[in-house]
């Protein structure tokens, strides 16, 4: 080949260009971000309305129906899901992957301009689904019980309320704004505690008394709470700005505000309503270790790095700290960088030993320190250049980038055994050490070219891979790609100038004939050049071979008897392996039969394995999400929290539980999470208790859960894939009284069943409602409009927030409203007056009707259908299995005519996902065909070789049967990854075959003479991608879930493989080619024996 022969030649040039790939390796290392996972851009859209006070029934026909009529015509919408709480309206546009999102939602906003809804309700929000959107990192700030100066603030303050509000103006003043001014940071939120408000309690007796509506206090408090700017005023030489400085100073102004003034008789605020500084209803109640707590969580920006942020939120904690009052503490509860940092280390490390065990079995079958380190070369060359390519395609340093280049550790110095193995062969037939690398290395160009175009050429099908899998395993195809090309460059120009360096006394390198100079300033010239460029390189070359060849000599000292062991067995091997060859050979048809034998065997084995979408990662955390019955108000929910936290803090596993009771600071569009009635804890367990210990504290949590009386719960870990269960039922229909009914006997039937935890339905738990009925014509006779009436009602007992308090910094709420005394009970809002303005008051239930009732709490809807939705997590066993079960329940419940059920959440992601793998392994498999044919020229041979893919099937079956690991969308990605691997050695032992064929050789002594020259390789190769990938499939350490069965799959393939590759290609080869070779100029040293069929 051209390249080789330029890479002996040019030694020098390829030198640089090996530096030069290095250093700018490093610098492109430097400048990659690192994260958890590739970027995950889901393509959903939420769109979130509020209409406060309307029931579930209402929401669905006035703002869910219309919006999901209007939009389900924008392009590329692939379903529709809604859900309507009361007071919330939550529509969810899933699209096809891959489309441009940027795109849909501008599509979505134009349509939504468009929709006519009712004036009381919000404009609708657009929102964006994206793992992200959750914090990455929280911080609880509490009163640090155990410290003197917090037992003095709390005797200072009197009650535990002022400490609440203590804790999140501070929390607000000073750690939001410091957090926030960090580089990537996008939001700092601030939940819990309590925050400050003015209320304007009034008293609607008073009012009506005065013929006074309420909303003319709003408006009074509204006008009289201003500043504005008069303009200038010029007199003489001084100039003046003219102010109305009106705001209110202080409470006792707002007391003293003027609402109605008659001829000598003004009203004052005081006169009607109460003014208190109090606190806002609260929305959320954090907890640590069962002491309230404010919660301070991190988002950083959307294509800001974790790791990086978390860096400078660091930073500016120490900033925090200098100013944090000695009565408070701050303690991280969550850090997703830590994990992060973790798991990338882990892969590094496997890696690095990886890369260390494929250097000893090179050095234990080479038995030559030189040799051995020339190989070993091409790992930390391709893998640092690598680094070049990853940040040109703006990939992070991430578990399944790192994972593709540890995949690739043992792979990379494939390329390098074969064409030094070729070189030393040569050598050894007394070749001059440059003939030899020119030789050798060009011999076996094509065949490794073909050889690492096969393993790439399985990753192009992935581009058809739809859904989180394609996202998911993108960078780590590309990773391994690059890797391998890189290696590929390695072999054939680093390793061939390596290997021509020795110098002998049959070296016939042709010295390069440079013109003599004429003059002595040219001559001068020259030497400098030559000394620059010829002596320095080559003498440090040659120093560096000098110390590697001295320490090589010292080692091989110390190894030499372990060294004699290994040799003397691979002697044996290699004098039995010729007798079992020529034995297959005679017995081909015993051969193939007890392939396919096992082959059958293994397919039989298929479905006892198990299946699953991704497994799930054991982090040391999980979360436990509440829901109490609907109407439950956040204070109950808070004490059922708490009872959680007593037996956290009882368990001495756990290091701290963290709970947040409502809806909290959730930035995200997931609308199963929020209300007074939802509530989610954050167990973190203690250093060393991670993967077995999480399943148990699981356990023993959930015996506390169930002492609660109609408490829903569900476990889950982190979200790194999808926020959808790993079970969903889903039941169509259209009354919402059969959905019910059919729902509540299939839940009933899940928890009839050990395998099914968490069970939870949609429809179980209605909310609690009054209904308010107007009669219009005895609103009419008395002059009142139901609309009028309506807002009255939601201005006294919601309230209005008139205007804004100046304090500081802050802006405090004023809000007006009803005393608590007036709209305590239904009794209460019967007493409602209406009509406070006129000389005679009505009542509410003067001309309304009054009714207390229960109403669905959420009426969901996929593509525009309602549904009731049943979910459960899985106690044990694989995905499949549950699922074949839940089939068997839906099969079992009878249902109405217009009812039908359905298995979906990650099952159905799982069917999507695997069809497309499945799709993308047959086009691999195609693709490694043409590239074989191209390469032979021939159509049998690649048939041949495709012989080692079944067989490779065969070793990782039941290598994942033998360590209990199910098929993942991990597992395909690994049998894709096989697929191109396994053909390698069967590539190099055919086309060596053909060579010796085509010199003259016999096909029996070409099959047995090319076998036994590639055995040695092909056992190196082998063991140095099985060595390499072993950290990786080794289950310990942050991330091992996920790299572990991947591993396992290939490692398992690889040396099932590999064996009967020695033996069964052999046997296809002799069986199917029919191709005419040069006549024979060798004698024959064996005799192939005939059997039926074969005419050669």
């Amino acid at each position: 080949m051209k390249l080789v022969d330029l890479s002996v030649r040019r030694r020098v040039t390829i030198a640089m260009f090996t530096v030069g790939i290095l250093l700018f390796g490093v610098v492109s290392l430097s400048r990659l971000n690192i994260s958890l996972l590739p970027e995950l851009s889901y393509p959903t859209l939420t769109i979130r309305t509020e209409y406060t006070g309307a029931a579930p029934a209402e929401i669905e026909n006035l703002i869910t129906k219309p919006i999901e009529e209007t939009l389900g015509a924008v392009r590329n919408v692939n379903q529709i899901r809604s859900i309507s709480r009361s007071g919330t309206s939550d529509v969810t546009l899933e699209f096809d992957w891959g489309t441009d999102m940027d795109y849909a939602g501008l599509d979505v906003r134009e349509k939504l301009d468009a929709i006519r809804l009712p004036l009381e309700a919000t404009r609708p929000v657009l929102l964006r689904f994206d793992p992200t959107l959750e914090p990455v990192i929280r911080y609880a700030l509490f009163l640090d019980s155990e410290s003197q100066e917090a037992a003095e603030f709390a005797s200072l303050t009197s009650d535990e309320h002022s400490s609440l509000k203590y804790l999140r103006r501070f929390a607000d003043e000073h750690i939001k704004k410091e957090l926030e001014a960090g580089g990537g940071v996008a939001s700092v939120k601030v939940s819990g505690g309590l925050e400050e408000e003015i209320q304007v309690l009034v008293d609607q007796q008073r009012l009506a008394h005065l013929n006074i509506p309420i909303e003319q206090l709003s408006s009074v408090l509204r006008a009289e709470n201003i500043n504005l700017s008069g303009g200038r005023l010029e007199e003489g030489s001084q100039h003046y700005l003219v102010r109305t400085l009106n705001q209110f100073r202080s409470v006792e102004q707002i007391d003293d505000v003027v609402i109605s003034s008659e001829p000598g008789k003004p009203v004052y605020l005081r006169d009607v309503a109460r003014v208190v500084q109090s606190y806002k209803e609260r929305e959320a109640i954090t907890r640590i270790r069962g002491q309230e707590a404010v919660e301070i969580a991190i988002y950083k920006e959307g294509d800001a790095n974790t790791v990086a942020v978390a860096r400078i939120v660091e930073t500016r904690m120490q900033n925090v700290n200098k100013i944090l009052p000695s009565e408070l503490k701050m303690v991280k509860v969550y850090d997703q960088s830590t994990f992060i940092n973790q798991a990338v280390d882990e892969v590094v490390k496997a890696g690095l030993i990886g890369g260390l065990l494929a250097m000893i079995v090179l050095f234990i079958f080479l038995r030559d320190v030189r040799s051995t380190l020339i190989i070993s070369l091409s790992i930390p060359v391709s893998v640092i250049a690598t680094f070049n390519l990853m940040y040109s395609y703006d990939i992070t340093l991430n578990i399944m980038s790192l994972g593709g280049i540890a995949l690739g550790i043992g792979l990379l110095v494939d390329n390098s055994i074969v064409v030094l193995e070729n070189i030393s062969r040569h050598r050894a037939q007394g070749k001059s050490t440059f003939m030899a690398a020119k030789e050798g290395a060009g011999e076996v160009g094509m065949a490794v070219v073909a050889s690492t175009l096969t393993t790439v050429a399985v990753f192009f099908p992935l581009v058809f891979v739809q859904g989180i899998a394609g996202q998911l395993f993108r960078d780590q195809a590309l990773t391994v790609t690059f890797s391998l090309l890189a290696s590929l460059l390695v072999a054939l120009t680093l390793i061939p100038m390596l290997a021509s360096i020795r110098k002998d006394e049959t070296d016939k390198t042709p010295e390069p004939v440079l013109a003599e100079p004429r003059t002595r300033v040219g001559r001068f010239l020259r030497q400098i050049r030559l000394f620059m460029f010829n002596t320095i390189p080559v003498f440090i070359v040659r120093v560096i071979a000098g110390f590697f060849r001295v320490v090589g000599k010292a080692v091989m000292f110390f190894l030499n008897p372990v060294l004699n062991s290994v040799n003397r067995l691979y002697n044996r091997v290699e004098n039995a392996y010729p007798v079992i060859l020529k034995s297959a050979l005679e017995n081909r048809v015993v051969v193939l039969g007890c392939a396919v034998i096992i082959f059958a065997g293994t397919l039989f084995m298929i479905p006892r394995l198990g299946i699953e979408l991704i497994p799930s990662l054991a982090q040391g955390t999980y979360n436990i999400e509440f829901r109490m019955p609907p109407g439950t108000p956040l204070s109950r929910t808070d004490d059922a929290i708490q009872t959680i936290q007593l037996a956290a803090a009882a368990d001495d596993r756990i290091d701290l539980a963290f709970s947040v009771a409502g809806s909290g600071n959730r930035m995200d569009a997931n609308p199963d999470q929020g209300g007074e009635n939802w509530g989610e804890m954050n167990v973190k367990l203690k250093s060393g208790y991670i993967s077995d210990h999480e399943e148990a504290t699981m356990a023993d949590m959930r015996m506390a859960l169930e002492s609660i009386p109609g408490l829903q719960y569900k476990f889950s870990r982190p979200a790194l894939f999808s926020f959808r269960t790993p079970v969903e039922v889903e039941i169509s229909g259209y009354e919402l009284d059969e959905l019910k009914l059919v729902s509540d006997r299939i839940a009933e039937k899940m928890r009839a069943s050990d395998r099914f935890a968490d069970v939870k339905s949609s429809m179980e738990q209605g909310h609690p409602e009054i209904n308010i009925y107007f009669d219009r014509e005895k609103a009419a006779a008395l002059g009142l409009q139901v609309h009028d009436a309506a807002n009255r009602i939601v201005s006294k007992i919601k309230g209005d927030v008139a205007t804004k308090y100046s304090w500081r910094d802050q802006k405090i709420d004023v809000l007006v409203r009803t005393r608590e005394q007036d709209r305590g009970s239904v009794d209460d809002i019967r007493q409602l007056i209406i009509n406070p303005e006129s000389d005679k008051p009505v009542t509410l239930d003067a001309i309304a009707e009054i009714r207390s009732g229960m109403g669905p709490g959420e009426i969901r809807r996929i593509s525009q259908q309602r549904v009731a939705v049943v979910t459960s997590n899985i106690n044990y066993g694989d995905l499949g299995s549950a699922a074949d079960e839940i089939g068997s329940i839906i099969g079992s419940t009878p249902m109405p005519g217009a009812v039908q059920a359905a298995i979906s959440g990650q099952n159905e992601e799982m069917d999507s996902a695997f069809s497309s793998l499945i799709l993308a392994l047959l086009l691999a498999v195609f693709l490694v065909y043409l590239v074989m044919a191209s390469q032979f020229e021939s159509l049998i041979h690649p048939f041949v070789i495709l012989f080692t893919i079944p067989l490779a099937l065969i070793g990782s079956v039941w290598a994942l049967w033998i360590t209990g690991s199910t098929v993942s969308v991990v597992v395909f990605i690994g049998l894709i990854l096989l697929a191109g691997i396994v053909v390698n050695n069967a590539i190099v032992l055919i086309d060596l075959i053909n060579q010796l064929r085509d010199k003259g050789m016999d096909k029996a002594e070409a099959i047995l003479e090319g076998a036994k020259l590639r055995l040695r390789p092909i056992l190196m190769t082998t063991l140095t991608t099985v060595l390499g990938l072993l950290p990786l499939s080794i289950g310990f350490g942050e991330g091992a879930e996920i790299r572990a069965p991947m591993g396992i799959t290939v490692i398992g393939g690889l040396l099932v493989s590999t064996l009967l590759t020695l033996v069964v290609i052999p046997v296809m080869y002799a069986i199917l080619d029919r191709k005419k070779f040069s006549s024979a100029t060798l004698p024959a040293t064996a005799t192939l024996p005939a059997t039926k069929g074969d005419n050669v």
